[in-house]
C-alpha cells in the first residue's frame, strides 16, 4: 500500500520526486520543541535536536495531529488531510527546506 501523494520505488517511498528536504519544526508533540528532519532520497529519515542550517526556502506549513487525524496547510501544496495510523497530538510551525 503506497503513501498518498508519494512515489512507491522497491519498497522505499520517495517524496518529493526524490528530492532530498530537510524540516525544520517548532511545537508541541515532538522530540524536541525545535528539531530538524531531513528526508534522504533513498527514504530514510534523520532527526536531530534545534536548528541545521543552511536553511535554502521550498515552503512553509503548519501541522495539527489530534488522533490519527492530521491537518496540514502548507504554502506551496494548500490544505490536506490525512488519517495516520497511530494516534498523537502535535502542533507544529515549520519550513520545508532543500538539502
Amino acid at each position: 500500500m503506497g503513501v498518498k501523494g508519494c512515489k512507491q520505488n522497491a519498497g522505499v517511498v520517495v517524496r518529493n520526486g526524490g528530492i532530498s528536504l530537510k524540516y525544520i519544526e517548532c511545537g508541541i508533540g515532538n522530540r524536541w520543541l525545535l528539531r530538524t528532519e531531513t528526508e534522504w532520497p533513498d527514504g530514510t529519515e534523520t532527526e536531530q535536536k534545534g536548528l541545521a542550517g543552511p536553511v535554502k526556502y521550498h515552503s512553509c506549513y503548519v501541522r495539527v495531529w489530534i488522533g490519527r487525524r492530521v491537518w496540514i496547510m502548507d504554502s506551496k501544496e494548500g490544505c490536506k488531510h490525512q488519517r495516520k495510523q497511530r494516534k498523537a497530538f502535535k502542533i507544529i510551525v515549520g519550513i520545508a527546506s532543500y538539502l
